[in-house]
């Protein structure tokens, strides 16, 4: 059996200060996944750039307090890469993966976008890259017999149930039709399955961040962004997922919850 778990922090050094710790020291997970780091190593705590027991893999944008994915991993790596080799994204923090015995994990920070802006332009050229990545990805790891792990903030939610408010947010970014017809790409094309999704496949959500505006919290008004997308056979072995919604608006570390699913290899 092996535990992944995949969140995005939304700045690890405070979310270091309300409580990242204490969940890392409980989690049951293996491998974690985290995104929106937005640190370089070197500022970030002793206790949380090198925990004890874990191999880290650390992967900062080279803009100063942006973006920045990490995996760490309760076993050292056969095996690890940052980017994917895009010229104009390898550098901006947002995908790294390692290699296990049979699998491997990656962290993933899809743009956010902005519809109407640049970041919505960047959003789509990162997609359209990040496709052609995912397809190759799966291809090399079916010959090798190994399975792939893509986890993380995609930024994309991809049906009506996946956020509360979908009726006004057809014109947002994150529910674009091109965006929802991009992830279903990713799956009817690319190969791969929803792991959340093909274990609760009638749920509303399960959402995995709110605003912080607003009661969006309180009123379970969120988005289901953060993902775990894998290959059919390592999704058919996942024997539970479930998004660790903190207890209360008080106890949140981030404005996104972690998604942990246990597969049973």
């Amino acid at each position: 059996m092996i535990a992944v778990s995949t969140v995005n922090v939304n700045g690890l050094r405070a979310a270091a200060k309300k409580g990242f710790g204490p969940w890392l020291a409980a989690t049951e997970a293996d491998v974690v996944c985290l995104q929106e780091v937005r640190a370089e190593p070197a500022q970030l705590p002793a206790e949380i750039r090198e925990p004890e027991g874990w191999h880290t893999l650390w992967a900062p944008a080279a803009a100063k307090g942006r973006a920045g994915v990490a995996l760490l991993s309760r076993e050292a790596p056969l095996a690890q890469r940052i980017g994917f080799g895009s010229a104009e994204f390898d550098g901006s923090g947002r995908y790294a993966e390692i290699e296990l015995p049979g699998l491997t994990v990656a962290s993933l920070y899809l743009p956010s976008g902005e519809v109407g802006t640049e970041r919505q332009e960047e959003k789509e050229r990162f997609m359209a890259e990040f496709l052609t990545h995912l397809t190759e990805l799966h291809a090399k790891a079916a010959a090798n017999g190994r399975e792939v792990l893509v986890c993380g903030d995609w930024n994309i939610a991809h049906r009506e149930a996946d956020l509360k408010n979908w009726r006004a947010n057809q014109k947002s970014s994150g529910f674009l039709p091109e965006e929802r017809a991009w992830l279903s790409r990713v799956f009817d094309e690319a190969g791969y399955v929803d792991v959340v999704r093909r274990l609760h496949p009638e749920t509303e959500g399960p959402y995995t961040w709110w605003s912080y505006r607003g009661k969006a919290f309180d009123n379970d008004s969120g988005w289901r962004i953060d993902h775990q997308i894998a290959t059919p056979q390592l999704a058919e072995r996942a024997v539970s997922a479930r998004v660790e919604r903190a207890a209360s608006y008080d106890a949140r570390w981030s404005d996104h919850a972690p998604v942990t699913a246990v597969y049973d290899l």
